[in-house]
Protein backbone atom coordinates (compact mmCIF):
# COMPACT_ATOMS: atom_id res chain seq x y z
CA UNK A 1 0.00 0.00 0.00
CA UNK A 2 2.89 2.42 1.39
CA UNK A 3 4.60 1.83 -2.36
CA UNK A 4 1.22 2.44 -4.15
CA UNK A 5 0.73 5.72 -2.31
CA UNK A 6 4.05 7.10 -3.13
CA UNK A 7 3.56 6.81 -7.04
CA UNK A 8 4.62 10.48 -7.68
CA UNK A 9 1.66 12.60 -7.98
CA UNK A 10 -0.58 9.93 -6.99
CA UNK A 11 -2.55 12.18 -4.58
CA UNK A 12 -3.37 14.70 -7.61
CA UNK A 13 -4.60 12.03 -9.87
CA UNK A 14 -6.98 10.77 -7.60
CA UNK A 15 -8.23 14.29 -7.35
CA UNK A 16 -8.67 15.41 -10.32
CA UNK A 17 -10.14 11.28 -11.03
CA UNK A 18 -12.82 12.25 -8.19
CA UNK A 19 -14.05 15.98 -9.47
CA UNK A 20 -14.23 14.30 -13.05
CA UNK A 21 -16.71 11.48 -11.90
CA UNK A 22 -19.08 13.33 -9.98
CA UNK A 23 -18.72 15.92 -12.52
CA UNK A 24 -19.43 13.20 -15.37
CA UNK A 25 -22.48 11.91 -13.02
CA UNK A 26 -24.17 15.51 -12.72
CA UNK A 27 -23.46 16.28 -16.46
CA UNK A 28 -25.13 12.35 -17.27
CA UNK A 29 -28.55 13.51 -15.02
CA UNK A 30 -28.66 17.00 -16.77
CA UNK A 31 -27.95 19.64 -13.58
CA UNK A 32 -25.67 22.00 -15.09
CA UNK A 33 -28.80 22.35 -17.96
CA UNK A 34 -31.10 23.49 -14.84
CA UNK A 35 -27.80 25.35 -13.53
CA UNK A 36 -28.54 28.93 -12.27
CA UNK A 37 -24.43 29.47 -12.24
CA UNK A 38 -23.40 32.56 -13.78
CA UNK A 39 -19.79 33.07 -15.36
CA UNK A 40 -18.37 34.61 -12.04
CA UNK A 41 -19.39 31.69 -10.52
CA UNK A 42 -17.58 29.12 -13.08
CA UNK A 43 -14.67 31.84 -12.60
CA UNK A 44 -14.50 31.70 -8.80
CA UNK A 45 -15.16 28.27 -8.06
CA UNK A 46 -12.05 27.26 -10.66
CA UNK A 47 -9.79 29.76 -9.65
CA UNK A 48 -10.57 28.58 -6.16
CA UNK A 49 -9.44 24.47 -6.91
CA UNK A 50 -5.77 26.03 -8.43
CA UNK A 51 -5.22 28.41 -4.93
CA UNK A 52 -5.90 25.59 -2.82
CA UNK A 53 -3.45 23.10 -4.88
CA UNK A 54 -0.76 25.81 -4.97
CA UNK A 55 -1.37 26.81 -1.29
CA UNK A 56 -1.08 23.13 -0.45
CA UNK A 57 1.89 22.54 -2.21
CA UNK A 58 3.59 25.59 -0.62
CA UNK A 59 2.78 25.37 2.66
CA UNK A 60 3.53 21.71 2.93
CA UNK A 61 7.07 22.33 1.24
CA UNK A 62 7.67 24.94 3.59
CA UNK A 63 6.90 22.94 6.80
CA UNK A 64 8.66 19.77 5.59
CA UNK A 65 12.01 21.82 4.58
CA UNK A 66 12.06 24.20 7.14
CA UNK A 67 11.78 21.38 9.91
CA UNK A 68 14.49 19.77 8.21
CA UNK A 69 16.89 22.49 9.18
CA UNK A 70 15.10 23.48 12.59
CA UNK A 71 14.39 20.11 13.71
CA UNK A 72 16.62 17.59 11.86
CA UNK A 73 16.67 14.99 14.79
CA UNK A 74 12.56 14.52 13.98
CA UNK A 75 12.21 13.89 10.59
CA UNK A 76 10.79 10.95 9.82
CA UNK A 77 10.49 10.04 13.37
CA UNK A 78 6.69 8.05 12.45
CA UNK A 79 8.34 6.67 9.17
CA UNK A 80 7.84 3.24 10.55
CA UNK A 81 4.14 3.52 11.54
CA UNK A 82 2.00 1.08 9.38
CA UNK A 83 -0.43 2.80 7.36
CA UNK A 84 -3.73 1.99 9.08
CA UNK A 85 -2.69 3.59 12.35
CA UNK A 86 -0.71 6.42 10.62
CA UNK A 87 -3.86 7.31 8.26
CA UNK A 88 -6.06 6.96 11.56
CA UNK A 89 -3.95 8.68 13.64
CA UNK A 90 -3.47 11.99 10.55
CA UNK A 91 -7.29 11.87 10.01
CA UNK A 92 -8.70 12.17 13.33
CA UNK A 93 -6.32 15.47 13.99
CA UNK A 94 -6.91 16.94 10.80
CA UNK A 95 -10.74 16.30 11.06
CA UNK A 96 -10.56 18.28 14.42
CA UNK A 97 -8.55 20.91 13.33
CA UNK A 98 -10.88 21.42 10.36
CA UNK A 99 -14.16 21.49 12.72
CA UNK A 100 -12.85 24.30 14.90
CA UNK A 101 -11.45 26.18 12.17
CA UNK A 102 -14.73 25.85 9.99
CA UNK A 103 -16.71 27.13 13.57
CA UNK A 104 -14.60 29.63 13.94
CA UNK A 105 -14.89 31.22 10.37
CA UNK A 106 -18.84 30.94 11.34
CA UNK A 107 -18.46 33.26 14.54
CA UNK A 108 -16.17 35.49 14.06
CA UNK A 109 -16.27 38.82 11.85
CA UNK A 110 -12.41 38.90 10.29
CA UNK A 111 -12.74 35.09 9.28
CA UNK A 112 -16.15 34.86 8.25
CA UNK A 113 -15.37 37.38 5.71
CA UNK A 114 -13.04 34.82 4.04
CA UNK A 115 -15.49 32.25 4.36
CA UNK A 116 -18.59 34.02 3.47
CA UNK A 117 -18.01 33.54 -0.15
CA UNK A 118 -18.27 30.08 0.36
CA UNK A 119 -22.19 30.28 1.51
CA UNK A 120 -23.07 32.90 -1.32
CA UNK A 121 -23.45 30.11 -3.64
CA UNK A 122 -27.11 29.37 -4.48
CA UNK A 123 -27.31 26.00 -5.78
CA UNK A 124 -24.38 23.17 -4.64
CA UNK A 125 -21.72 21.54 -7.26
CA UNK A 126 -18.58 19.82 -7.16
CA UNK A 127 -16.24 23.04 -6.74
CA UNK A 128 -18.78 24.74 -4.47
CA UNK A 129 -16.35 23.49 -2.40
CA UNK A 130 -13.43 25.89 -3.51
CA UNK A 131 -15.27 28.66 -3.26
CA UNK A 132 -13.26 30.74 -0.11
CA UNK A 133 -10.98 33.38 -0.16
CA UNK A 134 -6.95 32.49 -0.36
CA UNK A 135 -6.30 33.64 3.03
CA UNK A 136 -8.94 31.47 4.33
CA UNK A 137 -6.79 28.85 2.60
CA UNK A 138 -3.41 30.35 3.79
CA UNK A 139 -4.42 30.03 7.31
CA UNK A 140 -6.14 26.67 7.13
CA UNK A 141 -4.82 24.11 10.02
CA UNK A 142 -5.26 21.19 7.77
CA UNK A 143 -2.68 22.57 5.28
CA UNK A 144 -0.32 23.18 8.03
CA UNK A 145 -0.90 20.12 9.74
CA UNK A 146 -0.38 17.75 6.31
CA UNK A 147 3.06 19.62 6.08
CA UNK A 148 3.87 18.55 9.57
CA UNK A 149 2.48 14.76 9.28
CA UNK A 150 4.83 15.09 6.00
CA UNK A 151 7.90 15.83 7.59
CA UNK A 152 6.99 13.20 10.14
CA UNK A 153 7.30 10.78 7.84
CA UNK A 154 3.54 9.93 7.05
CA UNK A 155 3.44 11.01 4.06
CA UNK A 156 1.59 7.81 2.59
CA UNK A 157 -1.35 8.59 5.65
CA UNK A 158 -1.61 12.47 4.69
CA UNK A 159 -1.76 10.84 0.64
CA UNK A 160 -4.78 8.41 1.84
CA UNK A 161 -5.98 10.96 3.16
CA UNK A 162 -6.45 13.58 0.93
CA UNK A 163 -7.37 11.15 -1.39
CA UNK A 164 -10.30 9.90 1.38
CA UNK A 165 -11.08 13.54 2.42
CA UNK A 166 -11.75 14.68 -1.79
CA UNK A 167 -14.38 11.31 -1.66
CA UNK A 168 -16.21 13.17 1.05
CA UNK A 169 -15.94 17.00 0.62
CA UNK A 170 -17.31 16.62 -3.24
CA UNK A 171 -20.02 14.07 -2.63
CA UNK A 172 -21.28 16.32 -0.05
CA UNK A 173 -21.17 19.46 -2.60
CA UNK A 174 -22.00 17.34 -5.21
CA UNK A 175 -25.46 18.28 -7.02
CA UNK A 176 -25.67 14.71 -6.86
CA UNK A 177 -27.20 13.40 -3.65
CA UNK A 178 -26.61 10.13 -3.45
CA UNK A 179 -28.11 9.36 0.15
CA UNK A 180 -31.48 10.45 -0.61
CA UNK A 181 -32.69 6.96 -1.94
CA UNK A 182 -31.46 5.78 1.32
CA UNK A 183 -34.20 8.22 3.33
CA UNK A 184 -37.05 7.59 0.53
CA UNK A 185 -36.87 3.84 1.01
CA UNK A 186 -38.05 2.61 4.06
CA UNK A 187 -35.85 -0.82 3.43
CA UNK A 188 -32.78 1.24 3.25
CA UNK A 189 -33.05 4.00 6.07
CA UNK A 190 -31.02 1.24 8.31
CA UNK A 191 -28.37 1.63 5.88
CA UNK A 192 -28.97 5.56 6.07
CA UNK A 193 -28.73 5.77 9.78
CA UNK A 194 -25.56 3.82 9.77
CA UNK A 195 -23.77 5.72 7.27
CA UNK A 196 -24.52 9.44 8.24
CA UNK A 197 -23.32 7.77 11.64
CA UNK A 198 -20.11 6.93 9.96
CA UNK A 199 -19.81 10.07 7.22
CA UNK A 200 -20.97 13.39 6.47
CA UNK A 201 -23.49 12.86 3.57
CA UNK A 202 -25.07 15.08 1.52
CA UNK A 203 -28.10 15.54 3.86
CA UNK A 204 -26.08 16.52 6.63
CA UNK A 205 -24.04 19.21 4.67
CA UNK A 206 -26.57 20.23 2.46
CA UNK A 207 -28.17 21.46 5.97
CA UNK A 208 -25.14 23.84 6.46
CA UNK A 209 -25.81 25.53 3.80
CA UNK A 210 -29.46 26.33 4.45
CA UNK A 211 -31.15 29.98 3.87
CA UNK A 212 -33.53 29.20 6.81
CA UNK A 213 -34.20 27.39 9.40
CA UNK A 214 -38.15 27.52 8.30
CA UNK A 215 -37.41 24.04 5.88
CA UNK A 216 -36.86 22.28 8.90
CA UNK A 217 -32.97 21.10 7.92
CA UNK A 218 -30.81 23.98 8.22
CA UNK A 219 -29.32 24.07 11.06
CA UNK A 220 -26.12 25.70 10.25
CA UNK A 221 -24.33 25.78 13.39
CA UNK A 222 -24.30 22.28 14.09
CA UNK A 223 -23.52 20.85 11.10
CA UNK A 224 -19.81 22.00 10.63
CA UNK A 225 -18.36 18.73 10.80
CA UNK A 226 -16.86 18.25 7.21
CA UNK A 227 -15.84 14.72 7.20
CA UNK A 228 -16.80 12.57 10.33
CA UNK A 229 -19.93 13.07 12.04
CA UNK A 230 -18.84 11.55 15.59
CA UNK A 231 -17.71 14.70 17.36
CA UNK A 232 -20.65 17.17 16.70
CA UNK A 233 -22.94 14.07 17.51
CA UNK A 234 -21.45 13.61 20.82
CA UNK A 235 -21.33 17.77 21.76
CA UNK A 236 -25.02 18.40 20.51
CA UNK A 237 -26.55 14.86 20.28
CA UNK A 238 -27.42 15.91 16.48
CA UNK A 239 -30.68 14.07 14.88
CA UNK A 240 -31.48 15.74 11.90
CA UNK A 241 -33.93 15.81 9.82
CA UNK A 242 -34.57 13.40 6.67
CA UNK A 243 -35.69 16.24 4.00
CA UNK A 244 -33.15 17.76 1.67
CA UNK A 245 -33.18 21.55 2.06
CA UNK A 246 -35.49 23.75 -0.79
CA UNK A 247 -33.70 27.25 -0.68
CA UNK A 248 -29.85 27.49 -0.55
CA UNK A 249 -27.93 31.07 0.13
CA UNK A 250 -28.46 32.65 3.10
CA UNK A 251 -29.98 36.04 3.54
CA UNK A 252 -28.04 38.69 2.69
CA UNK A 253 -28.11 42.42 1.84
CA UNK A 254 -25.80 42.55 -1.39
CA UNK A 255 -24.25 40.32 -3.77
CA UNK A 256 -20.87 39.11 -3.94
CA UNK A 257 -19.00 41.21 -6.12
CA UNK A 258 -17.34 38.79 -8.77
CA UNK A 259 -13.83 36.62 -8.92
CA UNK A 260 -12.28 39.91 -7.33
CA UNK A 261 -13.66 39.06 -3.93
CA UNK A 262 -11.35 36.08 -3.88
CA UNK A 263 -8.82 38.30 -3.72
CA UNK A 264 -10.09 41.16 -1.71
CA UNK A 265 -13.01 39.83 0.43
CA UNK A 266 -13.85 43.49 1.74
CA UNK A 267 -15.25 43.91 -1.59
CA UNK A 268 -18.25 42.07 -0.65
CA UNK A 269 -18.94 43.90 2.55
CA UNK A 270 -19.22 47.65 1.16
CA UNK A 271 -22.75 48.21 2.02
CA UNK A 272 -23.51 49.68 5.12
CA UNK A 273 -25.66 47.11 6.81
CA UNK A 274 -23.91 44.13 6.54
CA UNK A 275 -23.82 42.25 10.09
CA UNK A 276 -22.53 38.34 10.90
CA UNK A 277 -25.00 37.40 12.68
CA UNK A 278 -27.88 38.32 9.55
CA UNK A 279 -25.86 35.67 7.60
CA UNK A 280 -25.34 32.25 10.10
CA UNK A 281 -28.13 32.64 12.37
CA UNK A 282 -31.00 31.18 10.27
CA UNK A 283 -34.01 32.05 11.64
CA UNK A 284 -37.21 31.78 9.52
CA UNK A 285 -36.48 34.18 7.57
CA UNK A 286 -38.25 32.36 3.98
CA UNK A 287 -40.58 35.11 3.77
CA UNK A 288 -38.03 37.72 3.88
CA UNK A 289 -36.75 39.40 0.61
CA UNK A 290 -32.78 38.47 0.20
Amino acid sequence: MKEFLNIPNIDLYFVLGILFLFGLIEFVLGHYNKSERSSDDWILESLGFFVVAITKTLLVAAVFFLGKALLPAVHGAFAAWHIVPAFFFYIFIDDIAQYWYHRSAHEYNWLWKHHRVHHAAKEMGILTAYRNSWVYYLLMPNLWWGGIATFLGLAPAVIAGLIFKQIIVTSTHSTWKWDEILYKNKMLKPIAWLVEHIVITPSFHHGHHGMSQADHVSVLMVTMATHFPFGIRCLVLLSLPEPFLQYMGYRRTLEISGPLTYFIPSLSQRKKGVRLHQDIKKKNTLGLSH
